[in-house]
């Protein structure tokens, strides 16, 4: 997928409930799997008045919205809907917070259905529409 114009928007939805430790973490891994998913959502690197290089950073703001648990659920089924299927969506779960590497969340998440995964967050890009739309009722966390 590739960062279009000012018609997309990102937005992270988080359960505002998680030990602080967690909720960083969360979002963290959101953000960095659509870094990685969305070509052009990063800018190139930057010099500032001194000469000095920063790595570039995302182009677009990147919302962290308040949510539940519960908000979660309904969302990720929401989502799932043919309606939004043009949108890019990455959920990170229990199965994934549960783990300790990656092969160890492949077969945690197979032998999960989806009354089993609980969310923890919800990174929603693509179409600013429909994304407000799913999202618009929600505050910033804070």
């Amino acid at each position: 997928m590739s960062h279009k114009n000012n018609d997309t928007k990102c937005v992270l939805l988080i359960d505002s409930e998680l030990p602080l430790g967690l909720l960083a973490n969360t979002a963290a891994v959101l953000a960095l799997t659509i870094g990685k998913r969305v070509e052009g959502i990063i800018g190139p690197d930057v010099v500032d008045g001194s000469d000095q290089m920063h790595t570039g950073i995302t182009t677009i703001p990147l919302p962290i919205l308040k949510s539940t648990q519960e908000d979660l659920q309904v969302l990720k089924q929401k989502i799932s809907s043919k309606a939004f299927q043009d949108l890019l969506v990455v959920d990170f779960s229990n199965a994934a917070q549960t783990t300790k590497n990656y092969e160890e969340y492949t077969q945690k998440i197979a032998t999960y259905t989806s009354e089993d995964l609980h969310y923890l967050g919800i990174a929603i890009y693509g179409d600013r529409k429909k994304i407000n739309k799913l999202t618009g009722n929600l505050s910033l966390l804070r």
